[in-house]
């Protein structure tokens, strides 16, 4: 059995790094004197994991359309900086689901569209190193050219199958539309957790095989199959 996992969502939350930046952000794009409208981080990350547009989220906050269109880029090129990773944490349990995954034997993949840099600074940080093995991360290299998330992770995972051996029984969990498709268009069982950057809603849109709440309660579906 295989277990291929995303990183943002199932086992590090990003909500207090984007909730940050999106704090961050407004106050560089507003005008000295303009008011804005801080959005609670409940709110704010409501709207994310709606996929409430950027531009949106701007305009919620008082920007002008104008102003959301700029708070959106500065948004962009902050949001990945590694100087803000450090505000991740680790989801509640994702570390003992992962050392019961590693006790039973199963083979643990972690696929993430992360930059290397950015993969190796949280692994650093939670010692995760000791669950993935160099041979089984598949992250974006420092200096590619994003393609586009779905195709970048539909392209990671094409690797992964041509690199590792064949193995029927495997599952890929995400928390993500990104996640599902790569899986299915590679015809591997996949759920969708709740603890990350998508809501109910935005996941059962593509028919994952389940929706869980989190990594650990995805265990017990894999297990029993």
């Amino acid at each position: 059995m295989r277990i291929i996992t995303d990183f943002d969502g199932p086992i590090v939350d990003l909500s207090d790094r984007y909730y940050h930046v999106y704090q961050l952000c407004l106050n560089k794009v507003k005008e000295p004197n303009q008011s804005v409208k801080i959005l609670t981080q409940v709110e704010f990350w409501t709207y994310k994991r709606a996929r409430v547009s950027e531009q949106q989220v701007g305009i919620a906050s008082g920007l002008t359309a104008a102003q959301a269109e700029v708070f959106k880029q500065i948004r962009d090129r902050t949001a990945h900086q590694l100087q803000y990773l450090s505000l991740d944490r680790i989801v509640p349990g994702a570390i003992t689901a992962l050392e019961q995954i590693q006790a039973s034997g199963i083979e643990l993949i972690v696929m993430t569209l992360r930059r290397t840099c950015e993969l190796n600074a949280a692994f650093n940080k939670y010692d995760l190193a000791r669950f993935f093995p160099i041979d089984c991360r598949y992250c974006l290299a420092d200096d590619y050219s994003k393609q586009g998330d779905i195709r970048d992770k539909t392209q990671l995972m094409a690797q992964a199958l041509a690199e590792l051996k064949p193995e029927p029984n495997t599952w890929m969990i995400g928390d993500t539309e990104t996640d599902i498709i790569a899986a299915q268009t590679h015809n591997i069982k996949v759920i969708g957790v709740l603890s990350g950057i998508r809501n109910r809603d935005r996941l059962a849109q593509y028919q994952p095989d389940k929706i869980v709440d989190n990594l650990a309660s995805s265990l017990p579906i894999m297990f029993d199959r």
